[in-house]
């Protein structure tokens, strides 16, 4: 799939691994720190630009993303020099879209304002629950109230404001998940992400699973009910899934997810940070460093943050393919595939039909509503030798 991944453009993700507390159901690469030098960090983020942009010279940056961690933790000075090194390094396309991670409890007023002056343009909030209870049993350091006056902070400021929440909690029933929700969407202005919560290993979440100690979740077919009433609710305000986890209003979908989804190119910069990037030909899958002191100490002494570069062969490139484009409600162009990949799949793909859970239009594969909720099980059916 030589440049390919000009059918879904380029993009930058920045990740700042610093958090105020660990969330118990987090498995990303978070670290809590009491002082962080964040002029030395600064440094490296500039340092690691220049070396990525020398090898994508010319491409089109259609997003930048600032993860974590809490990148609102972040000095907007901080935020404000990167992207400056950003515009001299790339064209920048004239719709970019520029995303920052923010918490409510790292919320001021004066903080977005300059976040805003340095280019950022849409802000993700991760607000999670609605309720006082649930947020402490999630492990999060703010209050419902604060949430919501964080929310109003940053739709000030931002035009483009998302936010995140989680169900399928701890005793959740599908009624408090409705009216929920049809709380968030009363507030949303035009990006909801609704996650089912997933018990990951090597959390404290996980470990207090494995001891038999996580109460109260729900089982299959109450998770199952709650994701058929999101779909229903959404829909109904105006907010229709584009993705299994993301509903927007018509054109407010995330540009830079949808590079991933739609297997684009980007570049992950920071301890942790994945890339994808096509370089002479080749696709190839970036990493970085896990312990943060690790990455800022390579960068310093070798002007290089990655830490593998693997060659991607055709085959791990068709499943990545499918496995990120089939979440989205579009679906995927097998036309994007060698004529003896689409070949290959044929078979998979016609018995999926018979179940009515893909369908075929023209050369798009696009999972069905009635296959959305079990998605990883077509998935499994798809690329299963």
């Amino acid at each position: 799939m030589p440049d390919d991944w000009e059918n879904a453009g380029f993009g930058l993700y920045i990740h700042w691994p610093f958090c105020q507390a660990k969330c118990p159901y987090c498995d990303f690469n978070s670290h809590v720190a009491a002082n962080t030098d964040q002029w030395a960090w600064a440094r490296a983020y500039l340092s690691e630009i220049e070396r990525v942009g020398a090898e994508t010279e010319g491409r089109v940056l259609r997003s930048v993303f600032f993860g974590g961690g809490t990148p609102s933790m972040m000095d907007p000075d901080i935020v404000d020099a990167i992207l400056s090194k950003v515009r001299a390094t790339w064209p920048i396309a004239n719709d970019i879209e520029v995303t920052l991670e923010a918490n409510p409890t790292s919320v001021e007023a004066g903080r977005f304002q300059g976040y805003r002056q340095a280019g950022v343009n849409r802000v993700s909030m991760g607000i999670q629950a609605l309720n006082d209870a649930d947020l402490k049993a999630l492990g999060r350091l703010h209050s419902a109230s604060e949430a919501l006056a964080a929310f109003d902070v940053a739709r000030t400021a931002f035009d483009r404001v998302s936010f995140d929440l989680i169900y399928a909690r701890q005793n959740q029933t599908v009624d408090g998940w409705t009216a929920e929700l049809k709380q968030a969407l009363s507030m949303a202005i035009d990006h909801l992400s609704l996650y089912q919560l997933t018990i990951e290993g090597g959390t404290a979440f996980g470990d207090r699973y494995a001891a038999g100690k996580l109460r109260g979740l729900p089982d299959d077919d109450r998770a199952a009910d709650m994701f058929e009433v999101t779909q229903g609710i959404c829909d109904a305000a105006g907010f229709p899934c584009y993705e299994v986890s993301n509903h927007a209003k018509t054109g407010a979908e995330s540009i830079h997810n949808k590079i991933y989804w739609q297997y684009g190119d980007y570049a992950g910069i920071g301890p942790g940070a994945h890339g994808r990037l096509t370089i002479g030909g080749q696709r190839f899958a970036t990493d970085a460093p896990l312990a943060p002191g690790l990455w800022l100490k390579n960068v310093r002494e070798s002007g290089n943050g990655e830490g593998q570069r693997t060659a991607l062969v055709r085959e791990d490139q068709t499943t990545e393919f499918l496995l990120m484009g089939l979440r989205l409600v579009e679906g995927v162009r097998l036309d994007r595939l060698a004529i003896d990949e689409q070949e290959r799949l044929s078979p998979k793909i016609n018995e999926l039909q018979e179940l009515k859970l893909v369908s075929l239009e023209q050369s798009r594969l696009i999972v069905s509503p009635k296959g959305r909720p079990i998605l990883n099980a077509v998935l499994r059916h798809l690329l299963d030798d």
